[in-house]
């Protein structure tokens, strides 16, 4: 009989022990996992926290950017001025690495890849959310 309640006294500790353990396994794997990082912002927020300096609300072309730099492209005709195919590619390709500059004056246009990555500590995923979200913002645009 004494043999008996160790016996059950040892299989309550050990399904103890499991549950137990098992908890903690939980709260050490959510412990080590990164931070949520919030969803990405979408395109409409990033456009006008980080383009509508330059390319105006309306992505006309008309922001309060100063002298020297020269007047950004009406980006409502993107689709217009590639015979009715908005140039998402293209538009990405801009977002993320800027365009070629001058051989003098000041860059024109940001390289959004770089800055994310850098200056925000995004990855790379992170980094191509965030420019689809302002490609397909920039498509949905489009003059009609």
């Amino acid at each position: 009989m004494l043999t008996r309640a160790i016996c059950n006294a040892f299989a309550v500790s050990l399904v103890l022990g499991l549950f137990i353990g098992l908890h903690a396994a939980q709260q050490d794997q959510t412990g080590k996992a990164p931070a949520a990082r919030a969803e990405s912002p979408s395109g409409a927020e990033l456009y006008i926290k980080h383009c509508a300096v330059c390319h105006g609300n309306d992505l006309k072309g008309v922001g309060p950017a100063p002298a020297p730099y020269r007047v950004p492209p009406d980006l409502t005709k993107l689709a217009q001025r590639h015979n009715g195919k908005f140039p998402g590619a293209y538009v990405a390709d801009v977002l993320r690495n800027g365009v070629t500059l001058p051989a003098h004056g000041p860059a024109q246009m940001p390289t959004w890849g770089m800055d994310f990555r850098e200056m925000h500590g995004l990855d790379k995923k992170q980094v191509d959310l965030r420019i689809a979200n302002l490609t397909n913002y920039i498509k949905s645009r489009q003059a009609k």
